[in-house]
């Protein structure tokens, strides 16, 4: 009979999961390994696991259930949707009440939500974690973002903290986040985020090639530049490094990349979860649907030979926009790319308050912005001001208004309408930088013209409407054709 020797057992062996069990492993842990495909665990025992202690594989389920000391910690690292369902269900049988089923990878929150409720109902532990970081993440120490049930958390607390990435000052980016689907819902928003600043980067990126016609090469040190101030972060330094990066061959390899960007789901699930729960994170779905725009290569090469857009005016000769990156239109791109990614995560996190309130997770933002701070893709100094401004104050209806962002805001709101603007006058699409000055003007407007829009709902269709001398919740109709029938609220409500 197999000896219960390892502390935790991890299932799936692609990269993301060998790498957990390396950090595991580096952190003094015992992990069994199994993998579907039982040749991928002998390749990583004689390979990337080799000559190692405490790194074994397990030959079936059974073996692995039976190498765990108790209560039993399985991780599984397997393709979301139906492989984690199959994997919880075939594991069931071998586990006992108080052993702990995690799902480390990208899973919907509601499915975690479902697949909670369904391991509880055996008498066992689950948990939704969110891993954050990439390859080399999980190896050296990602963002870790666990929730579900709470009861497992002092039992994989020791492992998650001391493999996570850690802040500057030594504090894990790791902490319990709340009820069954919270980790993962994080995680998602998170991703989401990601979508944002990526996209922002693009545009900016697109700007400075595409009007000041600068090289890639000469646009590096501008992102050097930035990542040494206000807006430090991995995207921007990576950014900076891809636009200088050459092959064997000398080439440029951006220039080789076709301009076609897939995506995985999780941006998505984001933009549908701001619908459901009547949350307007419009520069996050700019941001999918801007990649969704970007598949349509064959349609957009065919429209460009038939669609007029602005007159050229190049920035190697028009005086308007010379060169140089210290130019002050570099510097407004600069102050636009900071302000709108300042409304890209208060969307995320009016998202995620949204979310708490509807299915009663009790979230720390601060705790969470903490989480991001390394580690994860989106991680920056910019992550300190929002645990800054959430420990100040936990009830903060929305990042804009903190006093940091406030500041911030109106210091390079002249560059980030300035920004969009140029972009306009010179036909190139900024979605995601000119939906955030949108979303920022609409949150600071007292009146909107949604009266109007509701005198037309009910209009033609008797939706009524509240007055602006009733109050909140009281319907009234006018009979604008005559008719004299009746009305009441039919409002969808959210």
């Amino acid at each position: 009979m197999t000896e219960a020797h390892a502390d935790i057992g991890v299932i799936g062996l692609a990269v993301m999961g060998q790498n957990l069990i390396l950090n595991m492993n580096d952190h003094g842990y015992a992990v069994a390994a199994y993998n579907r495909t039982h040749a991928r665990i002998d390749q990583f025992l004689a390979g990337a696991a080799a000559g190692r202690e405490g790194i074994t594989g397990a030959a079936s389920l059974e073996d692995l259930a039976r190498s765990l000391q108790r209560p039993r910690k399985v991780m599984l690292m397997v393709k979301a949707g139906d492989p984690t369902d199959e994997f919880i269900v075939q594991l069931l049988p071998f586990l006992e009440p108080g052993d702990v089923i995690i799902d480390g990878g990208n899973a919907n929150f509601n499915d975690t939500i479902r697949r909670t409720a369904l391991v509880e109902s055996r008498g066992l532990l689950y948990v939704g974690t969110g891993v954050s970081g990439g390859e080399e993440g999980a190896r050296y120490g990602p963002a870790i973002m666990p929730g579900g049930s709470a009861e497992a958390w002092p039992l994989v607390q020791g492992i998650f903290q001391a493999i996570a990435a850690r802040t500057p000052d030594g504090v894990p980016c790791c902490d319990w986040v709340g009820s069954d689907g919270a980790g993962h819902f994080v995680k998602m928003t998170h991703n989401g985020i990601e979508y944002g600043d990526m996209q922002l980067i693009c545009e900016a990126y697109q700007l400075m090639r595409d009007v000041l016609e600068l090289d890639p090469e000469e646009i590096a040190p501008v992102f050097d530049e930035w990542n040494n101030g206000e807006l430090n972060s991995y995207l921007i330094e990576i950014t900076r490094d891809i636009l200088s990066f050459r092959d064997e061959h000398g080439e440029l390899v951006l220039d080789q990349i076709l301009d076609a960007a897939g995506q995985k789901g999780t941006g998505k699930w984001t933009s549908v979860s701001s619908l459901d729960l009547g949350v307007p994170v419009t520069l996050i779905s700019e941001a999918v649907y801007a990649r969704c725009l970007s598949a349509l290569k064959d349609e957009r090469v065919a429209a460009s030979q038939l669609l007029a857009g602005p007159a050229a005016m190049h920035g190697r000769d028009h005086p308007e926009y010379a060169l140089g990156p210290t130019h002050r239109v570099v510097e407004s791109i600069g102050q636009a790319l900071l302000a709108a990614k300042i409304v890209s995560y208060a969307q995320g996190f009016m998202l995620m308050r949204a979310a708490a309130a509807e299915y009663g997770w009790q979230l720390d933002y601060g705790s969470i912005a903490l989480m991001w701070r390394s580690g994860c893709i989106i991680r920056s100094a910019f992550l300190d001001r929002i645990k800054d401004a959430f420990d100040d104050a936990p009830d903060l209806p929305n990042l804009l208004v903190a006093d940091y962002f406030r500041d911030v805001l109106r210091r390079c709101q002249g560059g980030w309408r300035a920004t969009v603007q140029l972009a306009v006058k010179h036909g190139v699409p900024v979605p995601a930088l000119s939906s955030a000055v949108a979303f920022y003007d609409g949150y600071r407007h007292e009146r909107l013209p949604a009266n109007l829009l509701q005198a037309q709902r009910d209009y033609f269709g008797a939706h009524t409407y509240e007055r602006v001398d009733g109050v909140r919740g009281d319907w009234f109709h006018t009979d604008w054709i005559g008719s004299g029938a009746a009305a009441s609220s039919t409002s969808y409500s959210v």
